[in-house]
């Protein structure tokens, strides 16, 4: 038992630095593009998780088409019907470990969704929206 805890606890920690490390890094950014941009916002990521745009492929989407909007569960592609796991790192444990991860995916979304790379800001907001939902 004490080893399954710690290895929780250990896999937690990891989940923690890397998320710690990639919104500082953003924040960083964001401080660039606007200089008076003090913190990353659950409520305005969520605007952006939620709201529809015109997507890549000319149709009316928004993260949730693909994600959901319980993202402790698993949900289908919009476009592919496949599976994507859980988007929240307390359902699935493999979320938010590995910062190219991060980057390629967010980048990808973005312009699925957006037809253009996210913002500093709009990344974190998204990402602290994730983390916290």
């Amino acid at each position: 038992m004490k080893i399954v805890i710690v290895a929780c606890l250990l896999a937690s920690l990891g989940f923690s630095s890397v998320i710690d490390d990639f919104l500082s890094s953003l924040k960083q950014e964001a401080i660039k593009e606007n200089p008076s941009f003090k913190e990353f916002d659950y409520k305005r990521g969520e605007e952006i998780f939620l709201s529809k745009h015109i997507g890549k492929k000319g149709e009316l989407i928004s993260c949730a088409s693909c994600h959901g909007t319980d993202l402790n569960k698993s949900n289908q592609n919009y476009f592919t019907g496949k599976t994507i796991d859980a988007l929240s790192p307390k359902a699935n444990q493999k979320r938010f470990t590995d910062k190219a991860d991060i980057e390629k995916w967010l980048k990808r979304n973005f312009n699925d969704v957006y037809n253009r790379e996210g913002t500093a800001i709009e990344k974190g907001d998204v990402v602290t929206y994730i983390i916290n939902k």
